[in-house]
């Protein structure tokens, strides 16, 4: 009996299986994490030793204290946190300035377009790695913050333009009619009336380029070069890597700290990134 009074409904067993099979896969996808956490607040004696086991009778922070008194860790951090800040900012804004004129305008090779966009994204990264180093050294932006902001946003847009597309599309012309009728200019229309309608769009899409540019080591290692002071944090682990000794308990730690402001920032968009994805889905 429920608190109204009538007879509560059995759990219907599609239900049940439902759920089991949900906690399973979580578990499952949130076993690496545990274990990168585990293994950086294990003692140095239970990292090295041949049994590893789902649990540490020793915890120890010493691997974090390590991390955090590095010299340059500092910067690192800040570095990335430029770089993914300025990444998520220029692709948010072109993306949704591109995917208005191709949704709202007619215009020749617009087809051709969306479908370069398609292609674009399509495209390896590690095929594009060394024209764009070629490119890079050529502008004199090698050894430089711009040198990791400038690609990342190119291959953020490709993405961005089509899923942001369909927000806009979904945005009926009749609104931008009456807002003319009312008097309002088209740049008044775009940014009070549009943008806060595809901001859900922007969140979801704001996410991929912020988790995409944060965790990059190949366009890190790639075009900073000689200039540490311009490194990002997942440089920070090469320290860790001895050829003959790697400490792993710096490298999880390292790692565990890199995930925090991911973690946070997932956190904080949270209930606008399900959305966004509900209306990509709908779309």
């Amino acid at each position: 009996m429920n608190s109204t009074g009538s007879p509560r409904r059995p759990r219907r067993p599609r239900r049940l299986v439902a759920e089991a099979s949900a906690l399973l896969i979580a578990a499952v996808v949130a076993f690496p994490l545990y274990w990168m956490v585990l293994s950086a607040l294990r003692p140095a004696g239970e990292i090295e030793s041949a049994e590893s086991r789902p649990w540490t009778l020793a915890p120890t922070l010493d691997s974090f204290r390590r991390v955090l008194g590095q010299q340059e860790f500092g910067r690192y951090f800040l570095n990335s946190l430029v770089v993914a800040c300025a990444v998520v900012i220029a692709s948010a804004l072109i993306a949704f300035l591109a995917a208005t004129a191709v949704t709202r305008f007619r215009f020749r090779f617009r087809t051709t377009l969306l479908i370069m966009f398609l292609i674009a994204q399509a495209v390896p990264v590690e095929a594009l790695t060394i024209p764009l180093f070629f490119l890079m050294r050529d502008t004199g932006q090698l050894n430089t913050l711009g040198a990791l902001i400038l690609p990342h946003t190119a291959f953020s847009l490709p993405f961005a333009i089509w899923m942001l597309r369909g927000f806009v599309k979904a945005v009926p012309e009749s609104l931008e009619e009456a807002a003319q009728l009312d008097g309002a200019s088209r740049s008044r229309f775009l940014w009070r009336i549009l943008f806060p309608l595809v901001l859900p769009g922007l969140v979801a899409t704001s996410v991929f380029s912020f988790i995409s540019t944060w965790n990059d080591f190949l366009f890190a290692k790639s075009f900073i070069i000689s200039d540490t002071s311009r490194s990002t944090l997942p440089m920070a682990l090469l320290v860790y890597f001895e050829p003959e000794e790697p400490d792993w308990g710096g490298v999880m730690a390292a790692s565990t700290v890199m995930t925090i402001p991911v973690l946070v920032f997932f956190v904080l968009v949270q209930r606008r990134l399900v959305s966004g994805l509900g209306g990509a889905v709908k779309e």
